[in-house]
């Protein structure tokens, strides 16, 4: 099956959302409602769950991340890059600079399993645990420097790294969950999958952006352009075997997370301009995202 085809159901998820969002009453309140679902309960259980029963082989694994972390540094370089080139405003680099780097780990793991099969999502899974940290807490410092709040304060109380560090903590202390528990959090994780991605469809918002047309489409570039070509190069480089190398490629070309929405706004940012640059990726990467898998598809 053509990887565009293999994408499609879980894509389709994200335009239904965007469908129901413009085609029912249900209001704000319910999709707000939703998304911190998704964002406080769902997600956090679904990336404990996944991180905790990933068995880790680093001598194995270590390439696979090592390409992965190369893209994110890549993301996050060029990203900050854009402050003495561009020169936008202050509230808005500090808002939209995570848009060059965070991902969407919703479509990830939603994808994964149909890319990569099981050994796929675990591989996505590792990932996430070595990359949401670092991701979280850059995009975090610059608006809690803009903001004027304290940076471990914000990562003490962000649902993503609480879930990923007990997670590990769980998993390198050897600890298992009993089955009913196991059997819980799965079904909250199979939830999490369908219901993150129409929330992604429901938050696509296009507006002004108030004069920061550039360091968008910089951001943009930087999100669906660069992090999949430093995989591709770095990959190379080290020899990934196909599966990994795939597997690396579909975290680089992941659209920017949609949380990253909210973080803007929860610290008095630039709301409006991340969620457009959210917006733009997400639709975007329908496009780019198959076209850098079928170059890693052998």
């Amino acid at each position: 099956m053509s990887m565009p085809l293999l994408l499609f159901p879980d894509l389709a998820l994200i335009l239904i959302g965007a469908l129901l969002y413009r085609l029912t009453d249900w209001g704000d309140a319910f999709w707000s409602g939703l998304e911190k679902l998704v964002y406080y309960v769902l997600f956090p259980t679904l990336l404990f769950a996944s991180i905790m029963r990933t068995r880790f082989a680093l001598a194995e694994t270590a390439p696979f991340v090592a390409t992965g972390l190369a893209a994110l540094a890549t993301g996050i370089a060029l990203g900050f890059l854009a402050r003495p080139v561009l020169q936008p405003q202050p509230r808005q680099f500090a808002s939209g600079v995570q848009c060059a780097f965070r991902f969407n780990s919703y479509i990830a793991l939603a994808l994964a399993s149909r890319v990569g099969g099981e050994a796929g999502l675990a591989l996505i899974a590792v990932m996430v645990g070595f990359a949401v940290p670092i991701a979280n807490i850059v995009a975090v410092w610059p608006l809690a420097r803009h903001a004027n709040a304290g940076v471990l304060s914000e990562m003490a109380r962000n649902p993503l790294i609480l879930a990923t560090a007990s997670g590990l903590a769980c998993n390198f202390a050897g600890l298992s969950l009993p089955e009913p528990v196991a059997m819980t959090m799965s079904r909250l994780g199979q939830a999490a999958l369908a219901l993150g991605l129409l929330a992604v469809g429901a938050g696509l918002r296009f507006g002004s952006i108030h004069g920061a047309r550039a360091f968008a489409v910089w951001i943009t570039a930087v999100k669906l352009a660069a992090m999949p070509a430093a995989v591709l190069g770095v990959g190379t480089l080290l020899a990934l075997p196909a599966g990994p190398m795939r597997m690396a490629m579909l975290f680089a070309a992941m659209p920017t997370a949609t949380s990253s929405y909210v973080l803007a706004n929860r610290m008095g940012g630039d709301g409006q301009l991340v969620a457009w640059l959210v917006s733009v990726s997400t639709l975007a990467s329908i496009v780019t995202m198959p076209l850098w898998l079928t170059l890693v598809a052998g």
